[in-house]
């Protein structure tokens, strides 16, 4: 669908020029008054000034296609923006308590379909490699539990430096790491714990089989269209240079219709929507790879579940920045429409959710860990930084009502194998998953 919308936006420069589009702001950006030593003009933004003079207006999806992830200049391809010196901290980097309660998870879902003698634990967009880490770790203090299993680690990772910052992270330093960069596995080693891991740029290269998908806080980076509702019909949110400032972008609306457009649902009642064709492509690749081999994905992400309209925004510096001051020093993202994954994934493989996460985390007894982590430590600062992270990852005003999750499942997973698909299969799973009811170990 890339081809088609890229070649849409060929098709609308010449009508965009003959006619002086209407312009549109949004909640999340600046009034457009900025004084210029505001508006650094960065490498990127050069970029994309040349970019739109040589071919037109670009979409919304094009432009942070291009900001995060450009080879040469992508904020994401070269930058370490996590923690606190970076422009946002995720849960991971919160607390331990967190990738340690969806290693539960995963051990859960292993053991209630059947504990195969083989998974992959597949990782898309790793961050540092924080949270895998924490899942190794329990697996590791759970290995009597695993010890017939053969597990191994996939990581989906485009920056070339953070996919550094997590070899660090999580491979034994003895054992050097085996580097190809023209192939589709760019990295392999082995983890601290003996576990082969290996790194990819896409999920197609990923090797197919019985395996574990995670999603946390990758969805929302993912490039959006934005549409506004006119009197005329729906009409694409673009990006073009400001003819007042020539150093400077604005959004402007499209004239005419364009192709993105056969994303937006018949029955639309919003008057602005923002579509991900590339987490619907992403969403059925998962779907088809749980429904021929099994297994399970799990996504944690900000998100709704189709109400809201604009969420586009930028983050540097952990506050919240103008998306269209100096590109390439700010993160962007927009918050995942779960209702659009699910009806991705229907038909295919059953989903759950979206539940907030303090939901999802107090199912999978966060209390009870974190009750026994104080038991055992002495040291105020340690206990005060576990309740501080429990009050980050908890709160309703912080992350416990802004991060929802969502999995995707086998349809024999689910009530009691009342979708089963194999009549051959005499005692079915589980019904209960995890998380989105309370845990109980099997």
């Amino acid at each position: 669908m890339t081809v088609l919308v890229r070649s849409g936006v060929g098709l609308l420069c010449a009508v965009a020029r003959a006619a002086i589009p209407s312009v549109w702001r949004g909640k999340y950006f600046s009034s457009g008054n900025e004084p210029a030593e505001n508006n650094p003009v960065t490498p990127m933004l050069r970029h994309l000034i040349y970019k739109i003079k040589s071919t037109g207006p670009i979409t919304v999806a094009e432009y942070m296609k291009e900001v995060l992830t450009n080879p040469a200049k992508g904020y994401y391809v070269y930058r370490d923006m996590l923690g606190e010196q970076g422009d946002f901290i995720t849960s991971p980097e919160i607390s331990q308590i967190f990738g340690e309660l969806l290693g539960i998870w995963f051990i859960s879902e292993w053991m209630a379909t059947g504990k195969s003698t083989a998974f992959q634990l597949v990782e898309l967009g790793p961050g540092r490699g924080t949270l895998v880490g924490d899942i190794l770790r329990v697996f590791t203090q759970l290995g009597s539990v695993l010890k017939n299993c053969d597990i191994s680690v996939h990581l989906v990772e485009v920056s070339q430096k953070l996919s550094e910052i997590q070899a660090l992270t999580l491979t034994e330093e003895k054992v050097p790491l085996e580097r190809n960069a023209g192939s589709p596995v760019y990295m392999k080693g082995v983890t601290k714990s003996g576990i082969p891991i290996s790194w990819y740029r896409h999920l197609h290269d990923v090797p197919k089989g019985y395996s574990f998908y995670l999603a946390h806080e990758f969805f929302d980076v993912l490039p959006v269209h934005k549409f506004q509702k006119t009197p005329q019909g729906w009409r694409e949110v673009f990006i073009d240079i400001d003819p007042q400032v020539s150093d400077k972008l604005r959004f402007v609306l499209a004239p005419s219709a364009t192709p993105a457009e056969a994303f937006i649902q018949h029955d639309e009642t919003r008057d602005h929507v923002e579509v991900c064709p590339d987490a619907g492509v992403i969403i059925e690749e998962l779907s088809q790879r749980i429904a021929l081999t099994g297994g399970a994905a799990l996504v944690a992400d900000y998100g709704h579940d189709g109400t809201k309209t604009d969420t586009f925004r930028g983050f540097c510096g952990h506050k919240l920045h103008d998306v269209l001051i100096a590109p390439g020093t700010a993160d962007l993202t927009a918050d995942v429409d779960f209702s659009y994954l699910r009806r991705m994934a229907q038909g295919k493989v059953a989903s759950l959710g979206p539940i907030k996460q303090h939901t999802f985390l107090k199912n999978m007894g966060i209390d009870v860990r974190l009750k026994v982590l104080l038991d055992k430590s002495n040291e105020p600062s340690v206990r005060q930084q576990l309740l501080q992270g429990y009050d980050m990852l908890m709160n309703p005003k912080k992350m416990g009502e802004r991060f929802n999750f969502f999995a995707l499942l086998p349809h024999e997973r689910l009530e009691g194998g009342r979708h089963q698909r194999n009549a051959r299969q005499s005692k079915p799973f589980a019904s209960l998953v995890a998380g989105f009811s309370e845990l109980a170990w099997q």
